[in-house]
């Protein structure tokens, strides 16, 4: 196809779609996991996702929205017996979860405000089958934005055999509150991505 040909194309079909109020994804940069500016989508075109522990026996609730550009994340985390509780955003790096490489990159960088609780990142790989994901905490000032950097050398599984996180397998950034008390957690994001 003629280049120019298809320029217009394009164009004409993300008229179309703006005619029609759906929200179209702007050309993101490849370090961009997302940015929060759609409330029903990530930057990368996947869907929001919000996984609770209620299939591992544990009642945790939460809500999440986005809020001129800002993840804002509250519940409350109610571990049932004997089990943790935790909930999880998943940010898939494409919209149908394949494999992804970002070798390129050095780690996670996040700008967060931590209210109440612990939150987690954690990097899923396709190598992990068993969800122990590689984490880490994300540490800073609470009340306050902070830019957090997260490398992926320093993110650990917790509670399998450690090994380095392959990075050239990656599917999603997952923030995750958890604890094994009952408690509140809030938090927000303005950004997340590698870098």
């Amino acid at each position: 196809m003629n280049p120019s040909l298809h320029s217009v194309r394009s164009l004409s079909n993300a008229l179309a779609l703006f005619a029609a109020g759906v929200p179209a994804l702007r050309a993101a940069d490849p370090a961009l996991v997302d940015d929060f500016s759609i409330a029903t989508q990530t930057a990368r075109g996947a869907g929001r996702l919000l996984i609770t522990d209620k299939d591992a026996g544990s009642h945790s609730k939460a809500t999440q929205r986005c809020d001129n550009g800002v993840l804002v994340v509250e519940g409350e985390l109610a571990p049932g017996r004997g089990a943790p509780a935790f909930i999880s955003i998943p940010l898939l790096l494409p919209a149908d979860a394949k494999p992804q490489d970002v070798s390129a990159y050095t780690g996670v960088r996040l700008r967060v405000k931590l209210g109440q609780g612990i939150l987690s990142v954690q990097v899923a790989s396709a190598d992990v089958t068993n969800f122990d994901y590689h984490s880490a905490p994300v540490v800073g000032k609470r009340g306050e934005y902070v830019e957090a950097r997260l490398p992926f050398k320093d993110l650990k599984r917790g509670w399998s055999e450690q090994v380095p996180l392959n990075a050239k397998a990656v599917t999603s950034v997952n923030l995750v509150a958890f604890g094994m008390a009952p408690g509140a957690f809030a938090f927000e994001v303005d950004e997340i991505g590698f870098y």
